[in-house]
Order: C-alpha cells, then structure tokens, then sequence
C-alpha cells in the first residue's frame, strides 16, 4: 500500500515476497512504511491459516506505542528546565527483571510532544484532549522478555511455522502473551518514573502493541494475524510518529479488512543503520545532530546511535499519512510536533 509519493525499498518488497510464499501463507500486506528486516520485511502484516511464524512477531514481542497528556503546561514550557529535569532511567528499577522500565536502544524513545495543528475539533474534543498541554510518547517493547523468547524458539525450531494445535504453539502463544503483558506495563513505567522525574502526571490516551500475534477471522477464515510494526486499526486511536525530526500524527482508524485491519506504525527507515554515520558525520557534528529543524532536542549520549537514528534516514511521514489517507484508513485528528526526544543519558 503506497501513493505515488511514498518510496520503498526494493529489499523490503523482496523480502514481502518471500514472506507471501511461507507455507500456508493467505495475505501479506506491506504498509507505507515497509522497509527491510532480518529475513522478513518490517512494516506489515501476515494472515496463515492454521500455522504461527514466531520468527514473523520477531525479538521485540509487544513493542509498541503508548501516548499520555501530561499536566505540563505549554504556556510555562521551558526546555532547558525539562532537559534538566527529565534524569537517567538508563537502569531497570529492579533486577532480574528484564531492564523493565527501560525503553531499550534502537530506534526506541521516550518524546515530550506538542499539538501543532488540530484537524477534527469534533474528535479532539471527545477523548477530552488539550492542546494546552505537552504529550509523553513511549516507544519500546518487551525488551530482554521476548529476546529471550525467541531466542529458545529459534534454538529448537528454527524458521518453520508451528501448527496452531500443537504444544509447541500453545507453549510459544503463552509466552508471547506473557511478553505482550510485559511491554504495555514496562511503556507505563517508563512513563511513571518519567513523571515522577518532571514531577508531574499524565492520563492514558492509548497503548497499542506493533508486533504481536492474534486469532482473528478474514473474510470467513480463521486465521493467525501476525503484525511486524503494523498498528492495529481495530483498537481507537493510533499515534503514527515521524522521526525525531518530523511530525507525528494523532489518527482515528477506519479498519479495512481487505488491508488486515492494519495501519503504518511509523514513517519507516529510507537507510540502513550501518550507513548513517558514512553519510552523515561529516556533514553534521554531534551536537547539530541534537537538535532539530522543529525546534526539538535530543538526549542521546551515544554517538553511534546519534546518526543511526538521524531524521535522514526516515522517510517523510508525510507520505506515510498520505497514503493512507488515500486509502481511506484514517481520519487525522491532530498534528504534534517533537519537544524533547529522550534516547540515552550513557547508561548500561
């Protein structure tokens, strides 16, 4: 799915490809933001009949997106203050724990937002939304949790799909809910301990999952729905951000089944990460590279990361949106815009 105006690389459709072709494979859907992953693409969603691909939902079971309104008003905002005052929560708050309360490397972030434009007043105002006010966007997963699933899964099996009514599906289904459990909860500590830090609160908008496994019907068939950063369409509001130097666009679904009921989870990676640095570091200095041409900052005390995750290597989220608009998913709701983008203070 993609207008004219959205790029997407060969790899990535490549790899959509191959994924169709998996036995028992019925639908494969790539999303505006498609792009290459290990084996399989990212940015889409899978429909099998009677076998579950663990290797589909990936490492990262349950990351996913959660959006809070905070009691931080935009008229006293002062970003050095939050920039002061948001702290390291590099460390898990327990051991042995699974860095819960972490939000994890990657392309993972905690962003301090403010709504630039409102787009349906009628639908702001129904989830009791203010534009008076800065938004916490939580980006993370499982972490340690659905490494660790994978990783036995893979050991034993390898690749292959499990048939649904197997044990050893029925073992894997209990552990990737486990691990979904885990990941909303750790998006909700991050958020808390985040809170705490700018001695403020914040109301729940939404908490949506991008990489998870479902039993669901398609057109008459029972099947096994398996999203790879896909938001779902079927659970109220979405955030689909940019990068951290783009916008990020609040929406309310209108589910497709011919598309599995899936929207883009992101504008998506244009460039490797292994490239970044070669195309940038000369261009750029590190502390260019922390700030944005939105007015946004960016915490981040590690340089590799810096370039790897530079607004560059995203697409234009614009285009994302675009697309989807066009194939009448969305109704946008508001625009926000990136304040304060928390990546690493250089913790373990």
């Amino acid at each position: 799915m993609a207008s004219k105006n959205t790029w997407i690389d060969g790899l990535a459709i490549e790899q959509l490809f191959t994924t169709a072709n998996l036995p028992d494979m019925v639908k494969v859907v790539g999303m505006p933001d498609l792009h290459p992953g290990q084996g399989y693409p990212i940015g889409a969603a899978y429909f099998s009949a009677d076998l579950i691909y663990p290797s589909l939902i990936g490492s990262d079971i349950g990351c996913g997106m959660a959006l809070w309104q905070t009691e931080i008003p935009l008229a006293k905002l002062s970003i050095d203050k939050l920039e002061r005052r948001i702290g390291n929560i590099d460390q898990p708050i327990t051991r042995g724990k699974y860095n819960l309360g972490t939000i994890g490397g990657g392309n993972h972030f905690a962003e301090l937002q403010k709504v630039s434009e409102i787009y349906d007043h009628d639908l702001f105002a129904q989830y009791q939304l203010s534009n008076k006010n800065l938004f916490l966007l939580v980006h993370s997963g499982s972490r340690g949790l659905g490494h660790a699933i994978l990783q036995q899964h893979v050991a034993k099996f390898g690749e292959k799909g499990l048939a649904q009514a197997s044990p050893e599906a029925q073992t894997y289904l209990e552990k990737h809910n486990n691990a979904l459990d885990f990941a909303h909860y750790n998006r909700q500590t991050v958020a808390e301990r985040l809170f705490d830090n700018l001695n403020t609160t914040g109301r729940e908008i939404l908490n949506v999952h991008h990489n998870f496994l479902e039993r669901v019907n398609d057109e008459g068939q029972q099947g096994w729905l398996h999203r790879k950063g896909a938001s779902p369409a079927t659970a109220g509001l979405v955030i689909i951000p940019g990068s951290r130097g783009d916008y990020s666009y609040l929406v309310n679904p209108i589910a497709n089944a011919d598309l599995l009921s899936s929207l883009a989870h992101g504008a998506g990676r244009k460039w490797r990460r292994a490239d970044c640095k070669a195309k940038l570091e000369n261009r750029y200095s590190t502390d260019q590279m922390l700030r944005t041409k939105l007015g946004g900052r960016i915490i981040c005390e590690d340089r590799d990361l810096v370039y790897e995750e530079a607004p560059q290597a995203y697409k234009s989220i614009d285009s994302v949106i675009e697309s989807m608009q066009q194939a009448g998913l969305i109704q946008i709701v508001a625009q926000l815009t990136p304040v304060l983008t928390y990546k690493t203070q250089g913790g373990d």
